[in-house]
Formats: C-alpha cells, structure tokens, sequence
C-alpha cells in the first residue's frame, strides 16, 4: 500500500495514541504502554486500516524541538510492539511535539515507513513556544538512516499560530519543494476538531502533491473527503466513545473504512 500516491478514495491511517512513557511528567509504566500499544495496533488491524501512527499523545506537556532518551528509547519499544501486533500494516511515527530526527531515528529503528512531523518548515507559536522547521536535521537523518523513509509533514499545523498571515499553498509548496516531505497535511484547529475542506480543495487545486486530513473525521463527515482527500488520519472517532482515554474499537474502525471506500 503506497500511501503517498493520489486516491480516488482516501487511505484510512489509524493513530496509536500510546499512554504516558516513562520518561513524561506522569511517570508511565511501560508494561501498560506496551499492551496498550499492541490492543490498539491490533483493533486497527483488524478493521482494515492502511496505515498506522504512533505518537507519544500521553507525554503531555511536551517538549518542544528535542525529546529525552526516555522517549524515545520508550517510543521505539511501544512502536515494535506495534509492528509485532500489526506486522502487514504500514507503521509512521510521529514524535510530539516536532522531534522529526527522532521519528526518522525510531522509524529507521523499528522498520517504519513514514514519520509526520508537525513543523518540517516555517515557524509556529505553540503551547511549548515558538516550533521551527526541522527540515535539514531531519533531511540529514534520513540520509544516514532511512534513504528510503517518506515524510509527512503538517502545514500551519493544529494547536498552532503561524507568524503572520502566511498563505497555505505556498506554505505547502516549501514544505514539498523546499522542506523534502513527500505529503501535506492540513488539520483542524485541535486533536479532533474538524478540518475546514475549503483548505484541502485549495491544495488539491494547486496540485502539489498527496494531502492527508490530519483531524476531525467522523463517520458523519467520511463522504465529504471522496475524491479530495488522498489519506485521513483518524484517531479521535476510532476510539470506544469517540474518548482517548478508551481503547480503539475494531467496529468503529472497519466502519470508518467503509464510509470512506463508499
């Protein structure tokens, strides 16, 4: 399955939301991080999903630009756990809050395909204060590491604030032409809130490349990204009751698969 090809009807990539790692400010156990992990990568499995991302959403707060060896040494572990209960589906990963060297280290690590990055170019105000583009750093790990590793990378990304008043398809065209990733994704303003398909159609439009919705699907609203939408990353919907803090459910999953084939 290449995801980083346009589609007719969007590739569903589920998200592996991994509780607090040992190394965050709560203190997780990595044995619940671990069979969390494995529950999770198997329910996406088991519905039909395309690809999966795992990200270290339970860390919060986060760091900014540089995670510690926790993370990642616990990132890498969760992320083979995901490999092992899911080993025919696609693995990314996405270090939080914008570690992209160490999503292409762990990725290289773990055998994944794909890494997201938040702020591959540019420059964001967020909750962890002001995130700058990544691109060379994680240019150069690839290099070493992972020449065949694709990027995805976020435009004027969720949770965010761009400095000044940038225009979303030349912001893309330097994260493609400029920043080295392979895809664009466009999110709603936060973790589950939707994305607005005006900001999609104008990507599409200009023709630059793959855009992935990264927020916001719901059964409800799967219909409306046929034909525009490459990929959608989903994580909120997917989980029992649509609450993070609740396992991913298979039902739900293989739903949100037949809502986005139809």
């Amino acid at each position: 399955m290449n995801l980083f090809e346009r589609h007719a009807a969007p590739r569903l990539i589920g998200v592996v939301h991994l509780p607090p790692l040992p190394g965050s400010p709560s203190r997780g156990a990595m044995q619940e991080v671990r069979a969390r992990a494995a529950a999770d990568a198997a329910a996406l499995a088991a519905g039909g999903v395309d690809g999966i991302i795992v990200e270290n959403l339970g860390d919060a707060p986060f760091f900014g630009a540089t995670v510690d060896a926790a993370t990642i040494a616990g990132l890498t572990v969760a992320a083979l756990d995901v490999r092992q209960a899911a080993p025919e589906v696609p693995p990314g990963i996405n270090v939080l809050r914008n570690d992209g060297p160490a999503a292409v280290a762990i990725a290289a690590a773990v055998g994944a395909s794909f890494v997201r990055v938040n702020v591959l170019t540019g420059a964001m105000v967020t909750d962890q204060g002001l995130l700058q583009g990544c691109a060379r750093a994680v240019a150069e790990a690839r290099a070493c590491l992972a020449p065949g590793l694709r990027v995805a990378a976020d435009v004027l990304v969720k949770h965010a604030t761009p400095l000044g008043d940038p225009d979303l398809v030349e912001v893309a065209r330097d994260t493609l032409a400029r920043g080295g990733a392979q895809a664009v994704i466009v999110s709603g303003s936060g973790t589950g809130r939707p994305t607005d398909p005006a900001r999609a159609e104008r990507l599409v439009a200009a023709g630059l490349g793959p855009v992935w919705i990264g927020s916001g699907v719901t059964l409800a609203t799967a219909a409306r990204w046929a034909g525009l939408a490459d990929v959608v990353i989903v994580g909120t919907a997917l989980h029992e009751d649509a609450r993070l803090d609740a396992p991913l459910c298979p039902r739900r999953v293989a739903a949100m698969k037949a809502a986005l084939s139809a």
